[in-house]
């Protein structure tokens, strides 16, 4: 399975709106991240969003990029900023059938769960970005047995999205 994993785009600040969406920036950032994507290929089989606002918002924004059905997102508890990892592995198991999943998420959760499926029981440092991207192999989503394939700041994904 291709697992790719991104950051939420900008998001307002919760004294602004306690629902904190995406602020013009965040928009704008994850539309250029699309298109990156959509330059590259990236189209997964599913997208996979929390249910907070900038969560939903930086997906569908996502799916409109990379022509994925907006109705095919599911959102799920098991991606919000603190789930436990062994809830969105748990979560992810459910769909074996699916050769490449996008996360849209949160901190710290995704570091969580790709240091988990990359170092296993060693926890690792991995920096990500609102509107980065990165692309975890993994054939069993099995702690320390995923492959690090790319790891693309979000300054890298604007330059390519433009």
């Amino acid at each position: 399975m291709q697992l790719y994993l991104m950051q939420h785009g900008q998001a307002v600040p919760e004294t602004e709106n306690p629902e904190q969406p995406l602020s013009r920036e965040g928009v704008a950032q994850i539309q250029t991240s699309a298109a990156a994507m959509k330059k590259l290929g990236i189209v997964p089989d599913l997208i996979v969003c929390s249910p907070k606002k900038r969560s939903r918002q930086s997906a569908a924004l996502v799916a409109e990029g990379v022509n994925y059905p907006y109705s095919d997102i599911l959102e799920t508890e098991a991606v919000k900023p603190a789930a436990p990892v062994d809830d969105t592995v748990s979560f992810l198991r459910q769909y074996p059938a699916c050769t490449s999943i996008l996360i849209v998420g949160h901190l710290p959760s995704l570091i969580r769960l790709s240091s988990l499926l990359l170092g296993g029981d060693t926890p690792l440092r991995l920096h990500f970005e609102n509107g980065g991207l990165c692309r975890l192999d993994t054939a069993e989503l099995t702690p320390g047995e995923a492959e690090l394939v790319f790891h693309l700041p979000a300054a890298m994904m604007q330059m390519m999205g433009k």
